[in-house]
């Protein structure tokens, strides 16, 4: 109902015409059915698939953009050709494109099934500013396949050890659960694998009659991981329950040619990998960026996550 004195709102015939011309000027196929207006005519299928743009599979679209995704995949084929040490597989994350949606963190928790208090890939959060003029930046944290790691170091059964292409691994065999390595990284990229399941720890305590489909849930988190190109059953406490867990770069994606799951699905474009060795990577241009940095490159351990500020 109009109310008196509103001399903006228009009649409903005047704001279904108003709607018409909108849409038609923003190029749009069809509105909402206002009650009592006559139903738009459809659009044959054949002439919108015929206006949709077509992305050409190469790293360089149609329309003259660059896919960093597409390019990060040319360049990992051609890191993948060369022999292993003469790799160096860097990060590059944009901070300034970084939103904090966690979806690479979700996409790292879902791709090796990890547990409640494994965690490869955070994102921190930190607000600045006064009230009200406050806002909220975002970083996220990987391993950071330190050159120079420490958490190799004070292993005492060698079971953290580093690759020749720079990413660091776990033996989970070899691991005994000490924990040194978690204390040793000044990133505070380690956590410890306590063998818990999401859906015990929250179905606890709940009526067994409302647990229906809890079964398939647990079923669903103790599928088999395959980090390292290994298969390890989550059952019978063996590893890696009871070990030290990390990112490592989902390598196990690496070796199929395909990028790690946080790349793959950062919806802002702000995660990028490659080799920093081959001097045409999109890695390799971004490092050189003047507005580069890496954290607590003081300590001297070199890491090799990179940031744009």
């Amino acid at each position: 109902m109009k109310e008196k004195g509103d001399k903006n709102m228009a009649p409903d015939a005047d704001r279904r015409d108003f709607l018409r011309n909108l849409a038609g000027a923003a190029g749009m196929a069809s509105v909402a059915v206002v009650p009592g207006a006559a139903k738009p005519k459809s659009i044959p299928l054949g002439t919108i698939q015929a206006a949709a743009p077509t992305l050409t599979p190469t790293a360089v679209t149609a329309n003259g953009f660059e896919d960093p995704l597409e390019r990060m995949r040319a360049d990992l084929a051609r890191a993948m050709a060369k022999p292993q040490d003469q790799r160096r597989w860097v990060m590059v994350i944009d901070l300034r494109k970084c939103v904090g949606c966690k979806s690479c963190t979700i996409s790292c928790v879902a791709e090796n099934h990890l547990p409640p208090g494994v965690v490869y890939r955070p994102v921190l959060e930190e607000e600045f500013g006064t009230f009200p003029n406050v806002s909220k930046r975002f970083l996220p944290r990987p391993c950071m396949q330190c050159g120079n790691p420490p958490c190799v170091e004070v292993c005492p059964v060698g079971a953290t050890w580093q690759r020749s292409d720079g990413i660091i691994e776990i033996d989970y065999d070899q691991c005994i659960g000490c924990r040194y390595c978690i204390a040793a990284c000044p990133y505070n990229a380690r956590t410890f694998d306590k063998g818990l399941t999401y859906t015990f720890e929250t179905l606890q305590g709940v009526p067994a009659g409302a647990l229906v489909g809890s079964l398939e849930a647990e079923k669903y988190e103790l599928e088999t991981p395959h980090e390292y190109g290994e298969e390890r059953p989550r059952d019978d406490g063996r590893s890696p329950i009871g070990n030290a867990r990390k990112c490592h770069f989902c390598l196990h994606r690496l070796e199929k040619g395909m990028l790690p799951a946080c790349t793959t699905t950062c919806i802002g474009h702000a995660t990028y990998f490659g080799d920093a060795n081959d001097p045409d990577s999109l890695v390799s241009e971004l490092i050189a960026s003047p507005n580069v940095m890496r954290l607590k490159e003081e300590l001297g351990v070199d890491p090799k996550v990179y940031y744009l500020q």
